[in-house]
């Protein structure tokens, strides 16, 4: 390890070996989107929600979340189009300071997008959490990620709507939610011309069946919807690539 700049990475290999690479050569080579997390999500005593398990519906996989924040930023994640692969915790990254002091870092997410870059990404709970290290680390991790080519992003928690219509539409992502065959079709064609969700919902059948596949539609982005007010029966559904006009924002 050089002076700051001089990254190196430490991840896990396939037998669960741990590996210390040049990072420049690792960010090229390594597939961290298959790694497990090089080293485990902390347990805080009495906070609400612990280390867990995300089903990501862009690779059929489990990835490790770590908080609640970072769980809604994998929703985020797994519906966006552009990204391939995702991990939690998969590397660490190590750097010396100026003064020649070794520090480290493991940013929470790794997301792969389709052109083959990534990002890595912290998701703190409120602005100042981890307080003046995680600020240093991050203005370390940004810098190495630019070296290569990628992002780094410390991302701020989600809106209380868009976080909530999230984690409902996310209980609809398995395929198994697409129901019969020729089913997602009639929804889709029920909504080229947008018009109210149970409106759009009972054109094509019974609302036990078809409300499924309309939220599995809306996760996917076959469907578009206004996420950053609550979803209600009355909600405008249109179809992919639609544009609210009273939307400000949470495009689905």
């Amino acid at each position: 390890m050089g002076r700051l700049g001089g990254f190196e990475a430490v991840f896990l290999d396939p037998v669960g070996q741990a590996v210390q690479q040049r990072w420049a050569d690792a960010a090229m080579t390594v597939a961290f989107e298959d790694l497990p997390p090089v080293s485990a999500f902390p347990v805080v005593p009495g906070r609400r929600w612990g280390p867990g398990l995300w089903w990501s519906a862009t690779t059929g996989r489990h990835v490790a979340a770590g908080s609640n924040a970072m769980r809604a930023q994998l929703m985020v994640l797994d519906r966006d189009r552009d990204v391939t692969g995702l991990a939690g915790r998969p590397v660490r990254l190590l750097w010396r300071n100026r003064r020649g002091q070794v520090r480290s870092w493991v940013p929470q997410l790794f997301a792969r997008r389709a052109d083959g870059t990534a990002l890595l990404a912290d998701c703190p709970g409120h602005p100042d959490a981890g307080g003046e290290r995680a600020v240093k680390a991050a203005e370390a991790v940004a810098q190495a990620c630019a070296d290569v080519g990628w992002t780094y992003r410390r991302i701020p928690p989600l809106d209380d709507a868009l976080a909530a219509n999230l984690k409902w539409l996310a209980g609809y992502r398995h395929p198994r939610n697409a129901g019969r065959p020729g089913l997602m079709a009639a929804v889709v064609e029920a909504f080229m011309r947008p018009r109210p969700l149970l409106e759009g919902t009972e054109a094509v059948g019974d609302p036990i069946e078809v409300l499924p596949a309309v939220f599995h539609a809306l996760w996917h982005g076959r469907l578009t919807a206004r996420l950053n007010t609550p979803l209600h029966e009355r909600v405008l559904v249109g179809p992919q690539g639609w544009s609210d006009p009273g939307k400000k924002g949470g495009a689905g």
